[in-house]
């Protein structure tokens, strides 16, 4: 997908000044600021009138005058891109940010995840693959019952140690045990989040060329955590119990391996308990080491997943990760890791020099939502709530989507897995729902090859909110079928 400089202005029709000349020093100024890079692409003429709310005969106008500078140029089908800073002679001349931003180890994001990235906030569009809670299911009485407790809970709101508040870690230790796993509070680290909690493994705990294994698809694939340290993603298989580990092999060298066995992202599977043990028996006689990615657990409707593959382990090969950005609120940014101690000291002491600590505030905020009990009390609603959205999305998927695709029906989670009986373009099916102002989350951002799929999510949108896009998609879907 072509990817195009961001535009978030418009021309003020109230000035004296042509509006021509307004969007000519608008470009001009990007350009010379270096916020447009020599390169960058321009969205096409007819995407510019609607963005600046012109008559094409205005851009064109301006980008003539552009042209005359050599500030910007013209390939026939290439459409408009940044020739030159010349512009800025007249002026300072700015370094050339071009060098440091791609000299940088640091992948950017895929072309299609910057643009959910950046529409997901913007409240034209509705959000059909999202992985966030309604804003509707937000707990707001039970967060104001533990914010009014804080104040006579809370010494000071200083920094905290290296691996996080401890009441908070000895609550943690108390839930996951209701799962199985049996960890001490010295063996968990509080991070920012659970994504935080592979950033730090990845520059951490392994070499430059090492292998991740994980499912395919996978969320871990729309990520550049891994890459980005110098590691190789490689992709393995899945049949409807999950991740077939005997396709990895037997030479694993310097590898590990990450799952998220319990509403995987993006396909919703649980793996049942058999495959689970079978998993962990051939990665324990293997020495492959296990990311277990749980940040879907407490989200079942009517059956308990098997407990986690970290239950079973007594040799602290799996650093399991847990979050309540799933469940509660992402904006606390608290997630945890459980492991060795060797390794949550060794995370606990890069964090440090990371961000010197996740928020103390949420930290005492969750510690409080655990132990009043309110956490629990609010999974009951919340299990309720989405598993009646689940089931509004099956039966709008029955309604519209039957003679076009197949999909899973989750038993949690967020994620309904779509898959289109037809292959069609995703890049092609995206943009056409854009202009619908519906924002999708394309299945091949997940996985290693096309999949014709969609990651569908019914924990957002509003149910008529809901009901309006999936009838809409379906309409889009039929046309790009027939073009």
């Amino acid at each position: 997908m072509e990817k195009y400089v961001n535009i978030d202005w418009k021309p003020d029709k109230s000035l004296k000044m042509p509006l021509y000349k307004q969007i000519s020093q608008y470009i001009s100024n990007k350009v010379s600021c270096g916020d447009w890079l020599v390169g960058s692409k321009l969205p096409p003429q007819r995407k510019l009138s609607e963005l600046f709310q012109v008559n094409r005969s205005t851009v064109v106008t301006a980008m003539e005058e552009l042209m005359s500078y050599g500030m910007l140029e013209s390939e026939y089908g290439g459409g408009t891109r940044v020739a030159s800073n010349t512009w800025s002679l007249f002026m300072s001349t700015p370094p050339d940010w071009n060098n440091y931003i791609h000299s940088s180890p640091f992948r950017s994001n895929m072309p299609t995840i910057q643009i959910i990235n950046k529409l997901e906030y913007d409240e034209r569009y509705v959000r059909l693959g999202t992985g966030e809670l309604s804003p509707s299911l937000f707990p707001h009485d039970l967060m104001t019952k533990v914010f009014k407790k804080l104040p006579a809970k809370i010494p000071a709101l200083g920094y905290l140690g290296p691996l996080g508040l401890p009441e908070l870690r000895r609550s943690l230790t108390e839930r996951m045990a209701l799962k199985g796993i049996d960890v001490p509070d010295s063996s968990i680290v509080v991070t920012s989040g659970s994504l935080q909690g592979l950033q730090l493994i990845s520059v951490c705990m392994l070499k430059p060329g090492s292998t991740v294994f994980t499912e395919s698809p996978t969320y871990l694939k729309s990520l550049q955590v891994f890459q980005s340290a110098g590691m190789h993603l490689s992709g393995i298989p899945m049949d409807k119990n999950g991740l077939m580990y005997w396709q990895i092999g037997k030479e694993t060298g310097q590898a590990l391996l990450y799952t998220i066995p319990t509403h995987q992202n993006p396909t919703g599977l649980v793996m049942p308990e058999e495959r689970r043990k079978e998993l962990f028996q051939f990665c324990n006689a293997n020495r492959l080491p296990v990311i277990e990615d749980d940040a879907y657990g407490d989200l079942w409707f009517d059956q308990e997943p098997p407990k986690p593959i970290k239950a079973m382990d007594q040799n602290g090969m799996i650093l399991y990760l847990g979050t309540v950005s799933k469940t509660l609120a992402p904006g606390l940014r608290i997630g945890w890791l459980a492991g060795p101690e060797s390794v949550v000291y060794r995370i606990g002491d890069v964090k440090m020099q990371v961000d010197y600590g996740a928020s103390s505030l949420s930290q005492w905020a969750l510690a409080e939502f655990f132990d009043s009990g309110y956490y629990d009390d609010y999974l009951i609603f919340l299990r309720q709530e989405l598993k009646a959205r689940r089931d509004l999305a099956l039966s709008l998927l029955n309604q519209h989507f039957k003679d076009l695709a197949d999909w899973s029906v989750p038993q949690g989670g967020f994620y309904i897995w779509l898959r289109f009986k037809i292959p069609l373009s995703m890049d092609n099916l995206f943009q056409r729902a854009l202009d619908k102002n519906i924002l999708l989350n394309p299945g091949n951002i997940y996985d290693f090859a096309d999949n014709n799929a969609l990651r569908l999510s019914y924990a957002y949108a509003d149910p008529e909110d809901l009901c309006k896009a999936i009838k809409t998609l379906s309409h889009v879907v039929e046309a790009c079928l027939k073009k």
